[in-house]
């Protein structure tokens, strides 16, 4: 089996009979094998949004083995069920832009899985309003963009800023932009650019510990678990869709630096599996929430 001819689906509509028949049966008539199929109903009436989801991994014969013939072959089915429908080609490996600012271990834990095949991705910049990752980037042959906000910088400069980065997503054709702890609030026009391709990570204890130190903040009120949370991008200050959540049990004998370092470990683990998730087409959309199939 060879990833050139590797796909996945991604599909969303209103829920009603017939659509795994009506899927599956097409992929089967055009000769393609099904590897993988997951799917997933919101029931309406109790919070739910009456949506289906559904997520197919299957293998495609030579002559259908790119994604804009799928789309030719699928447009009926796409439009009897008013589907938001997607194919992902297996052999294209999403790209990615990761932002930093003075924290580091998000960083350098996805570069590290980047390097050693864990995360099949590609990286072609890394961005920071401070220098420090330079010497990291250059470390693994990533392009390194300081591109600075003075403390204070108005609303005009920081938005200057942000359309340098919009310039570095486009010009490298970048599928997901990663804020690994990249603490600067972004504004609402960058917000709908990165619309749906943008992860962020922060610790759990919003809204109760703002600012800066919320281990030590936590470690004072005696906190037993620390978590992380990776969700996607909005203008809503870390309250967009969640695509993860993990916590660590922590205890009396720790102090305010141990805290720190089990919280570190967390935001890194959560990000991770929301990155590669979202970079293997897993997770989708459900209104203010998300659908992941692990």
């Amino acid at each position: 089996m060879s990833s050139t001819s590797e796909f996945v689906l991604t599909l969303s509509c209103k829920d009603s009979k017939g659509i795994v028949y009506a899927v599956s049966g097409l992929l089967y008539q055009a000769g393609c094998n099904i590897i993988d199929s997951q799917q997933f109903g919101d029931v309406q009436g109790q919070g739910g949004t009456g949506l289906f989801f559904m997520r197919v991994h299957f293998e495609a014969p030579p002559h259908l083995a790119d994604v804009e013939t799928l789309d030719k072959l699928f447009a009926n089915v796409r439009e009897q069920f008013g589907m938001q429908a997607q194919f992902h080609s297996l052999a294209r490996k999403p790209r990615l832009l990761i932002m930093v600012s003075k924290h580091g271990h998000c960083l350098n834990d996805l570069l590290f899985r980047w390097h050693s095949g864990q995360l099949a991705v590609e990286i072609p910049a890394i961005v920071s309003n401070h220098p420090d990752f330079a010497e990291l980037a250059r470390s693994y042959g990533i392009p390194f963009h300081h591109l600075p906000l003075a403390a204070g910088a108005s609303l005009e400069a920081k938005r200057a800023q942000e359309k340098q980065v919009e310039a570095l997503v486009t010009e490298h054709g970048v599928d997901l932009v990663v804020l690994a702890r990249y603490m600067q609030i972004l504004s609402p026009e960058f917000c709908d650019f990165l619309k749906g391709r943008a992860i962020n990570i922060h610790h759990s204890f919003l809204p109760s510990f703002k600012g800066a130190k919320p281990y030590y903040q936590a470690h004072d009120r005696g906190v037993k678990l620390i978590g992380a949370t990776a969700h996607y991008v909005t203008a809503d200050l870390d309250e967009g869709p969640i695509i993860e959540q993990d916590v660590e049990r922590v205890d009396h004998t720790l102090g305010p630096e141990d805290f720190t370092a089990v919280g570190r470990d967390v935001e890194c683990v959560v990000l991770a599996r929301a990155v590669r998730w979202h970079v293997e087409h897993r997770v989708l959309m459900n209104g203010h929430k998300t659908v992941v199939f692990k």
